[in-house]
């Protein structure tokens, strides 16, 4: 069985931070992990990349959290981090992270955040 879990969401204020992470096991072998991303979606819309963060440790960003979130991983491949900062209400949405390989992509459930105004 593949895991990836994620945790650090919950309810916070306009303007305050969240550091989400993400956690993979299982059959996902750290070698193979090419990115890992994260994702967000609000209900009846598709889900959105967030952030992306490669094997050689590049990084991209939507342009919508760009300069508020900063993606980074840990010394092994298979845990990475969202730190959101200056978080907007419409940044509101369950966070998923995905784990991507060669020939497969792997998701976690979600994490909800909730930004009141």
């Amino acid at each position: 069985q593949v895991q990836l879990v994620e945790s650090g969401g919950g309810l916070v204020q306009a303007g305050g931070s969240l550091r989400l992470s993400c956690t993979a096991s299982g059959s996902i072998e750290l070698f193979s992990i090419n990115a890992m991303s994260w994702y967000r979606q609000t209900p009846g819309k598709q889900r959105e990349l967030v952030a992306t963060i490669t094997r050689d440790d590049s990084t991209e960003y939507a342009d919508s959290v760009k300069g508020r979130f900063s993606i980074s991983r840990a010394s092994v491949r298979n845990t990475v981090f969202l730190q959101m900062n200056a978080l907007k209400p419409e940044d509101t949405a369950i966070y998923f992270c995905l784990g991507a390989t060669r020939n497969s992509d792997y998701w976690g459930q979600g994490t909800q955040v909730t930004v009141s105004s």
